[in-house]
């Protein structure tokens, strides 16, 4: 996926004018790419549309507009998009019961290591790969940033409607898993050919 560039991003006073419509397509695309993996997760498949809407919200909430700090914010940002053959997901944990938020928190220690969250379709099988200072021994981020590298093998099958696919997750204390809609593959074979 091409990464963002100065020239990607609207004027701030183009931003401002067109921003309730930005918006609302933004709030529908992600919705096309949002999916639940059981009662406590989420997550959000980015793609040049997702995170280019979320740098110039910063660029606007953050009233940036120097260039270089500009280019500092699409640096950032274009680390979310997905290399060629990858998927690139922001997961969340979301806790709502403010009295058991830490507890909660605290038992998806270990979300982040290897094989715990996969990508299936039939009996194939791609695992995120989580970027790395969102937790410590004993602090966890409700934030985390997945990659997924994908085969050949995983791209033919994830065009075949007729194979099942899941988002799962293998955790000691959190295992779920979640069918994937024709319509989040067909927004994950339109990432993978960008």
């Amino acid at each position: 996926m091409n990464k963002l560039e100065p020239q990607d991003l609207l004027s701030a006073a183009d931003y401002e004018k067109n921003r309730s419509d930005i918006r609302q397509r933004i709030i529908t695309l992600k919705k096309r790419r949002r999916i639940g993996v059981g009662d406590l997760v989420t997550l959000v498949f980015e793609n040049r549309e997702t995170v280019l809407w979320q740098i110039q919200e910063m660029i606007r909430t953050e009233r940036i507009f120097d260039p270089l700090k500009i280019q500092e914010e699409l640096d950032v940002y274009n680390d979310l998009l997905p290399n060629p053959s990858e998927l690139h997901a922001t997961l969340f944990i979301e806790i709502t019961d403010m009295e058991k938020i830490q507890e909660l928190l605290d038992s998806f220690q270990g979300i982040d290591g290897t094989n715990t969250l996969a990508l299936k379709v039939g009996d194939h099988s791609i695992y995120g790969s989580f970027e790395g200072g969102h937790s410590k021994e004993d602090k966890i981020s409700a934030v985390h940033f997945v990659r997924f590298s994908t085969t050949t093998q995983f791209r033919a099958h994830l065009a075949q409607l007729d194979i099942p696919a899941f988002v799962s997750i293998f955790h000691s204390n959190y295992r779920a898993e979640t069918p994937v809609s024709p319509e989040m593959r067909r927004e994950w074979l339109n990432d993978l050919e960008s």
